[in-house]
């Protein structure tokens, strides 16, 4: 059975709308899992090291 046969099309754009969301929900999720393996690849073995910067050289101030 096609869903324009047991949906209205309001309906049907609703349920295309919610596969577009879990698509784009789905694709930010990997992406967060690439950015974590990337970062956590990049500091293996730094763990560590001492950082040459303080709290204070990272904070920013507004004259």
């Amino acid at each position: 059975m096609s869903l324009n046969k047991i949906l209205p099309e309001s309906k049907q754009i609703e349920v295309l709308d919610f596969v577009e969301y879990l698509r784009l929900r789905t694709e930010k999720e990997e992406n967060i899992e690439w950015i974590d393996l990337s970062l956590s690849s990049a500091m293996r073995g730094m763990e560590d090291e001492e950082s040459p910067y303080s709290l204070n050289d990272l904070k920013e101030t507004f004259s």
